[in-house]
């Protein structure tokens, strides 16, 4: 009983540890000017950059040179706080996957999991599975939807029990 026991938490353990070393499947299109304006943020993996905020937002706009402005803000407590950085896709054959710098020449990868067809809603991760992001348009998601999103990246190796709803209660 005890070999078997073992067995299988290995088992368990290994078929995790593939999932997460496996590349993201991004979604195949993206048109990142349908992508550019506000999106909220409706639920998020724990992060030291945001801890104790709430009423987030990320505003993408395009740039003459071809990047992308990047605009994060958040409430906490009494005031907003702002952090402003970069986006750039570095190879036009894979638009969904995006670089993000928000300190000089260091990029993050920035990746566009699911989208809505008509660019209501979004689940942006990063392959070491640290990083996790349900947006939407409007500062409230339908529970459905955000259900399928939450199965689409459990199904893609997240652990999802940690997620953070943060409170969009706020006047935008």
């Amino acid at each position: 009983m005890r070999k078997y026991l073992i067995a299988v938490i290995l088992g368990t353990f290994f078929a995790c540890q593939s999932k997460v070393n496996q590349p993201l499947p991004v979604v195949e299109k993206l048109d990142i000017k349908k992508y550019l304006g506000t999106w909220f943020e409706i639920a998020r993996k724990p992060n030291f950059f945001e801890k104790g905020l709430s009423c987030i937002t990320a505003t993408y706009t395009l740039k003459e040179n071809g990047k992308i402005d990047v605009l994060n803000k958040g409430h906490n407590g009494s005031k907003f706080k702002i952090a402003s950085g970069t986006a750039k896709i570095p190879d036009m054959n894979e638009p969904a996957k995006l670089k993000v710098s928000f300190f000089g020449p260091f990029y993050a990868d920035y990746q566009v999991l699911e989208l809505d067809s008509n660019y209501q809603y979004a689940l942006v991760g990063e392959p070491s599975r640290e990083y996790l992001w349900i947006l939407s348009r409007k500062p409230l998601l339908e529970q459905s939807i955000i259900d399928n999103l939450i199965n689409k990246a459990q199904s893609l190796g997240y652990d999802t029990k940690d997620l953070i709803f943060p409170d969009n209660s706020c006047k935008f």
